[in-house]
C-alpha cells in the first residue's frame, strides 16, 4: 500500500485528448487570463493613481482585485503548460504550494466580500457613522485581519490535507490541486475533513 511519502507527482485532469484541442484550450485559457490579468490591472492602477478614488470600498476592491490576480496566477499557468507540452504531471510540493495559494486566495476574497458587504451596510443604514467605523486605521487592520487569518487557516488546512496518507494512486479529477480531490486519495479522514466543502467543485 502506498503512502504520501511514495508519491513524487500528481497526475492532473487532461482536458483534451488530441493536440489540436490541447491547442485550443492553451488559447483559450491564455486569452482568458491575460483579459482577466489587464481587467485588474487596470483596477489597481485606476485605484492607485486616482485620489479621488482613495475611499473604504475602492480600498477592498484593490485588495479583491490583487487576489483575483493571485488566483489567477497560481492556477492557469501550470494548465496552460500541460496543454501545450501535452503533460498532465504536478510535483508533491508543486501540488502543496498550488493548493496552499488557492486555499489562501480563496479564503481572503471571501473575508474581503464580507468586509465590503459590511462597508455597504455601514454607508447605507449608518452615514453619519461611516467615518468612525470605518476610517483609514480600520480598514488597515481589517484588511490586514483578512490576509492574516486567510494565511493561517491555509497554511494548518494545507498541512494537514498533506499529513494525510495516500493510497488510492495520484490521479486528480482537477486541471489543478484542489483539496477535495487530494482527500479521496487519502486512506483516512482529516482533522478539517468538514471543512472540505469549502473548496467543493459543485459550489
Amino acid at each position: 500500500m502506498s503512502n504520501s511519502s511514495s508519491i513524487s507527482h500528481f497526475l492532473l485532469l487532461a482536458l483534451a485528448d488530441t493536440q489540436q484541442l490541447q491547442l485550443l484550450h492553451f488559447c483559450l485559457f491564455l486569452g482568458i487570463s491575460l483579459a482577466a490579468l489587464l481587467a485588474n490591472g487596470l483596477i489597481i492602477s485606476a485605484i492607485a493613481c486616482g485620489h479621488l478614488l482613495h475611499t473604504p470600498m475602492f480600498f477592498f476592491l484593490l485588495n479583491l482585485a490583487l487576489t483575483d490576480l493571485g488566483s489567477i496566477l497560481t492556477t492557469v499557468p501550470k494548465a496552460m503548460h500541460n496543454s501545450l507540452w501535452d503533460t498532465r504531471t504536478i510535483s508533491y510540493a508543486g501540488c502543496a504550494v498550488q493548493l496552499f495559494f488557492f486555499s489562501f486566495l480563496i479564503t481572503e476574497e471571501l473575508a474581503l466580500l464580507t468586509i465590503m458587504s459590511y462597508d455597504r451596510y455601514v454607508s447605507i443604514c449608518k452615514p453619519l457613522h461611516y467615518g468612525t467605523l470605518l476610517g483609514s486605521r480600520a480598514c488597515a487592520h481589517m484588511a490586514a485581519a483578512a490576509w492574516a487569518s486567510a494565511f493561517l487557516y491555509s497554511l494548518l488546512h494545507t498541512a494537514n490535507t498533506f499529513s494525510l496518507p495516500l493510497c488510492h494512486g495520484n490521479v486528480l479529477g482537477q486541471f489543478f490541486c484542489e483539496i477535495p480531490h487530494i482527500l479521496k486519495l487519502s486512506c483516512s479522514k482529516p482533522i478539517s475533513g468538514s471543512l472540505g466543502f469549502l473548496y467543493s467543485p459543485s459550489l
